[in-house]
């Protein structure tokens, strides 16, 4: 994070790419999602859900749960509570920005 005075300094570039942003905003209001679904409610590709669910996962923002079923295997994503933590301070930050007087 760069020192500043704006607000912008203190976004979380682990969260701000669009996908990301998009998938813990789809995840808080569930207590958990199956992979495909958030794949196709956010309309991205198996690989570009995957890259972003392990970035959040290394951030320690989001769990990902595997089960297998027959012979393959299922996920399902959710978010702890460190992800929830940082996706609203994330979101308050964005609000400050877009409305400074509000």
């Amino acid at each position: 994070m760069t020192s500043g005075t704006h607000p912008r300094h203190q976004l979380d570039d682990r969260i701000h790419s669009p996908v990301r942003f998009s998938l813990l905003a789809l995840l808080r209001t569930v207590d958990e999602a199956e992979f495909g679904v958030v794949r196709d409610a956010l309309e991205v590709s198996d690989s570009t859900l995957s890259q972003a669910a392990a970035i959040l996962g290394e951030a320690g923002f989001l769990r990902i749960r595997r089960l297998r079923v027959g012979r393959s295997t299922r996920s399902w994503l959710a978010l702890t509570d460190s992800g929830r933590e940082a996706f609203e301070r994330h979101l308050g930050v964005i609000r400050t920005i877009a409305e400074p007087d509000g």
